[in-house]
């Protein structure tokens, strides 16, 4: 069971990295995705996802003995999954200002993503338990140091998830926009 738990934190780990990447230097410091006007509704698809992080976190990592949590935090990471074909459809047409998608930049996606839904599984693995042919919710928490380091990664990582979701809400209006692309423009590296 340990290392399940590892593997978990390691993938998690892994995802915070690439994600803020990717979702804060690239998409909002380097191109400022949610100022062009073609790019607009990638930044939306990628507002409702830095939304939907945190719940999933919460519901699917955190709440590990609730039932009901663990249904919701399903339910969000099924949600996330649409949102996110919806975002990779439609990032050739987001990316046209910049010739398109670089590939460099397709594979962090496909990283991120792969240990985004590795730390999901890995944890839905944990909480599912097989009992003569049936598939069970186990609601036994598994007490040992790999599962407390999940647990501390998983706790640590909802205030980061939470400034960036509430970062890309606020940059769809168009006074933060203004002031945003003011102050940044200050800033003459990176």
């Amino acid at each position: 069971m340990d290392i399940l738990f590892y593997s978990a934190t390691l993938s998690l780990i892994l995802f915070m990295i690439l994600a803020t990447y990717d979702g804060f230097y690239l998409h909002i410091w380097k191109y400022s995705l949610f100022n062009k006007s073609e790019s607009k509704f990638e930044h939306k698809t990628h507002t409702v996802r830095a939304i939907l992080f945190p719940l999933i976190v919460w519901f699917l990592f955190v709440e590990q003995s609730n039932y009901t949590a663990f249904l919701i935090g399903l339910s969000l990471v099924c949600i996330d999954l649409i949102v996110l074909a919806i975002d990779a459809y439609s990032e050739k047409d987001s990316r046209a200002f910049m010739g398109g998608l670089p590939q460099w930049e397709y594979i962090i996606h496909l990283f991120a993503n792969g240990f985004h839904f590795a730390a999901i599984m890995l944890l839905i693995a944990v909480r599912l338990d097989i009992h003569e042919g049936q598939l069970l919710f186990s609601n036994i928490i598994y007490q040992s140091t790999a599962s407390q380091w999940f647990e501390f990664v998983a706790l640590n990582t909802i205030p980061g998830a939470i400034i960036l979701a509430v970062l890309h809400i606020i940059l769809m209006l168009n006074r933060p926009q203004t002031l945003w692309s003011h102050y940044r423009s200050k800033v003459t590296c990176c």
